[in-house]
């Protein structure tokens, strides 16, 4: 449905995005992920027509595009303020897009009050000033106002940035199963690790102008092909290299190279039961003795900080009334070696 050939953006001298080679299926919700200035809205203004590469190609549907101007090809975009005219009501906003392209009134009509219904506005709503609407409203005119075009592809730029977090939470499943109702490629840029999990079929991993992984969010979360995604999504621990002989011998079959960069994400640690110093389970996991120097209550878990040798293992526990191991107690953790992380040359 979409790809980049080869694409290469320079501004100035700088290179924004450094030979990007990306393909997004069709009916795909796609998320380009990475911090701030790490190429991801770059690539989706590129794949727009809003930025001209210095190198390489745009396809859609198997068309070159280009050099093909932004209003010949079919996509639709939502921009992280909405682009929205205050001084109009929420039907003019809809219908700009369909009175540029000169459709008859009649049609311009139907449209209108078909796409409002689709993304839940209501008819009162329609007859509004776009500034007496909440923010998740505002967001809903935004959409329907590129859908109501018609494209082939919707692109999305940090659409819930501006919105607070108690509703931002909130429209992801809106955004997502509106973009599953109506069927249509979507691409979208976000900072937000959790957004790009939660909403997304695939992710592109942007550091630095370049992708460090394409995956599943599963892919992208357990598996992170890179110390740079491991550390951008999720919370792992860092587990020294004496941590790392200490699994090794306690867990016999484990061939973790002590030279490596380790990390262990925090969920695959759990604090152990009561019971005999170090040993290792049918499952492969072992458990090592050690000390808690931190405890932070999150209301339905914690977050404890155990001292296993030199290092410090994150771990997250479900609150259930239970009294845990308070601080400079001794807490046992349980850990999987085959769940460890590992990155950088061998020793």
């Amino acid at each position: 449905m979409i790809r980049f050939d080869s694409i290469r953006v320079t501004f100035d001298g700088f290179t924004a995005i450094h030979n990007l080679d990306l393909h997004v299926e069709p009916g795909e919700f796609f998320t380009l992920l990475g911090p701030s200035g790490c190429g991801k809205t770059t690539a989706l203004r590129t794949l727009a027509g809003f930025v001209d590469p210095s190198a390489g190609d745009v396809f859609i549907d198997g068309r070159r595009v280009t050099t093909v101007p932004s209003d010949k090809r079919e996509v639709g975009m939502v921009f992280q303020n909405y682009a929205l005219f205050p001084s109009m009501s929420v039907w003019e906003n809809i219908a700009f897009g369909l009175k540029v392209r000169r459709t008859s009134g009649a049609e311009r009509d139907r449209l209108v009050e078909d796409m409002a219904a689709r993304v839940e506005l209501s008819g009162d709503q329609l007859h509004k000033k776009v500034s007496e609407l909440s923010g998740g409203q505002q967001q809903r005119v935004a959409i329907a106002r590129a859908l109501v075009l018609k494209p082939k592809i919707l692109l999305l730029d940090e659409p819930l940035s501006n919105l607070d977090a108690k509703l931002r939470h909130q429209l992801r499943g809106e955004l997502k199963a509106l973009q599953s109702d109506f069927g249509i490629t979507t691409v979208y840029v976000t900072h937000d690790q959790d957004e790009a999990l939660t909403m997304s079929d695939r992710i592109a991993v942007f550091n630095k102008g370049r992708v460090e992984q394409v995956g599943t969010p599963q892919e992208i979360y357990d598996a992170s092909a890179s110390e740079f995604v491991c550390n951008f999504i999720g919370d792992s621990s860092s587990l020294t290299p004496a941590l790392i002989h200490r699994l090794n011998e306690l867990a016999r079959r484990s061939q973790l190279d002590p030279a490596r960069l380790s990390y262990l994400r925090v969920e695959k640690a759990a604090l152990d039961l009561p019971g005999r110093s170090d040993h290792l389970h049918d499952d492969g996991s072992v458990t090592v003795s050690g000390r808690v120097t931190a405890r932070n209550y999150h209301g339905q878990h914690s977050r404890y900080t155990v001292r296993l040798d030199d290092a410090d293992i994150k771990v997250l526990v479900k609150e259930d009334g239970r009294h845990g191991p308070g601080l400079g107690e001794e807490a046992r953790v349980r850990i999987n070696p085959a769940h460890v992380l590992q990155y950088g040359a061998t020793g």
